[in-house]
């Protein structure tokens, strides 16, 4: 299967009236075609930041310094505004986290539905409403046609998040970012902004990345997992390999902190002790290293590389070195993906 997404040693830093923030510090991952991966960690983990630099809609102060984003073979990173506005929309689409401050207030929900057809698409206003309208009863909004001409404020919160969906599904873009789409969503309504995504990923094969700090989110939708602690990729696997057997003391503490569903008696959640590292200046070492119980002498002074655990699982941590003394790793949690 063909990677329809590269990215390579991407580093992006915020340029910052007290110094450069290292936001994404070198990190490097690919995507197949018709794949769903999830990136999972901490707020400011730099999950977000890496999207947005993958769509070219960093902040002014933000700037990618290093590394490359090959979609399709072409270079993002590379390409001129204008060419890069023919990828947004048309061939990537993204749902933004929060959908009342990413869509438009004083526009109609069916002008904003309908624009990147008439954009991208070369369809007249006709076409465009027809296809948007269809678009919005495929994503279960009801009375579509009272809808589109309604503004985003009627709007519940649930029928916001499913207007971005259909916004960014209304071209049929071969790659779907996801930056928490169900935060601040009730259980049920979750539940079925997934079974959507899903849904549209078996009918049109499109790829998917989702953002998340959710990790039964992800065990309900990705096929593969990268886990990212301080602007860097720390363990990346299956989504088996990540709760079956993971191979990070960061991955563990995330595991440890949610809840189990079949526990029949109350226990207390394991928070991970500490802060994250402060990226104004990111630690030489492992930066998880001052937050971990298993941290070794190396951990503080060298960062460690990538140990291969098998064939597509690899955890960035030195306890997976041959030499290095072996812990008692806690147990998977594969009843997040079973439950």
């Amino acid at each position: 299967m063909d990677n329809l997404l590269e990215i390579k040693d991407l580093k992006t830093t915020f340029f910052t009236h007290v110094g450069e923030v290292k936001a994404v510090g070198g990190i490097s991952f690919s995507l197949k075609k018709g794949e769903a991966l999830g990136i999972v960690g901490e707020s400011g983990s730099g999950k977000s930041v890496t999207m947005m630099s993958l769509m070219r809609l960093l902040e002014e102060n933000g700037k990618i310094i290093n590394g490359d984003i090959i979609f399709e073979g072409r270079n993002l990173v590379d390409l001129k505004e204008k060419e890069m506005e023919k990828v947004r929309g048309n061939d990537i689409g993204m749902i933004f986290q929060d959908p009342m401050t990413s869509l438009n207030p004083v526009y109609t929900v069916g002008k904003q539905v309908m624009e990147p057809l008439i954009k991208h698409k070369n369809m007249n206003k006709t076409q465009a409403y027809e296809t948007a309208l269809k678009m919005l009863s495929i994503v279960g909004i009801p009375s579509p046609e009272k809808r589109m001409k309604q503004y985003p404020h009627e709007f519940s919160g649930g029928m916001r998040q499913r207007v971005m969906i259909a916004m960014a599904m209304v071209c049929n873009p071969k790659l779907l970012i996801a930056d928490e789409p169900t935060t601040a969503l009730d259980v049920t309504i979750q539940a079925q902004i997934l079974e959507l995504m899903k849904d549209l990923k078996e009918k049109i094969n499109t790829s998917i990345i989702l953002i998340t700090h959710d990790l039964g989110v992800v065990a309900d939708v990705c096929n593969n997992i990268n886990v990212m602690y301080g602007g860097l990729i720390v363990e990346k696997g299956s989504k088996r390999d990540i709760f079956y057997s993971p191979k990070h003391p960061y991955t563990w503490g995330l595991l440890k902190s949610v809840p189990n569903p079949k526990n029949i008696v109350k226990e207390r959640l394991k928070p991970i002790d500490g802060q994250p590292p402060d990226l104004l200046k990111p630690p030489v070492g492992c930066p998880f290293a001052p937050r971990c119980e298993y941290a070794m002498k190396i951990c503080l002074s060298e960062r460690p590389p990538f140990f291969s655990i098998d064939e597509d699982h690899s955890a960035a941590c030195w306890l997976n070195h041959p030499k290095a003394n072996k812990v008692k790793a806690p147990v998977g949690r594969e009843e997040i993906i079973n439950g």
